[in-house]
Parts: structure tokens; sequence; C-alpha cells
């Protein structure tokens, strides 16, 4: 099965539990099609780089995952009929990612200033 990467970003509005039940409806349908998680991060509350929906900010979740085609076309489609999601994306990676993502990983510094040194 392929791996994929989904991000999505709830209302800045919701709580954390709000946010962790879409989290976890998501999860669900990949685990009912005999899909795998292998990752799942929470952002928590960041700013976006412009209104979308008049939210200046949203929560955002990270959910890698190892799951057949037709999973991926339900999560998206159910992120998609969600009210509370104002964005979403997914990603088919080559394979899973090691380790935290960047943003989650604070003590990394930054790639581009270690090639500049």
């Amino acid at each position: 099965m392929p791996f994929y990467e989904t991000v999505f970003i709830a209302r800045q509005d919701l709580s954390d539990a709000q946010v962790k039940a879409i989290t976890e409806a998501a999860e669900k349908i990949i685990k009912d099609a005999k899909g795998k998680i292998t990752k799942t991060e929470s952002w928590g509350l960041r700013t976006l780089a412009y209104k979308i929906n008049k939210n200046k900010k949203g929560h955002y979740v990270l959910i890698e995952m190892d799951a057949p085609a037709p999973a991926m076309i339900e999560v998206e489609r159910t992120l998609r009929l969600n009210e509370d999601v104002i964005r979403y994306m997914t990603v088919r990676l080559d394979e899973p990612a090691k380790g935290p993502s960047k943003i989650i990983d604070k003590n990394t510094d930054n790639d581009f200033e270690k090639e500049a040194a």
C-alpha cells in the first residue's frame, strides 16, 4: 500500500477535544480499510498566512498513513464535508518520514543556515 500524508486545518474556535474527534474520525476510516497510521501530530493553533473564511488562525493536524487509495478518497470526502475543516491537503509519499516533523522538532536548526556556513 502507498504512504500518504494529510494535513488539515480546523477552525480557530474549536476546542482541542473537537479537533481530536475530527482526527479520530479520519483515523477510523483508515483503520476500517485495513490501513495503518504511522504518525499523528497536532501542531496546535497557528496563525494562517491569510484569512480563510474569516479565520486568522487554525488548528493544524498531520496524519501519516499506509493506506489503500479508496480509503484516502473517503478521508478527503469526509474532510471536505466537515464544516469545521477549512483546508486539507493529501500528498503521496515515497516512504514514511522518520522522526518528528520539522514543525514539531524544535531542536532542528534551519537547514539553509547549516549549508551557508
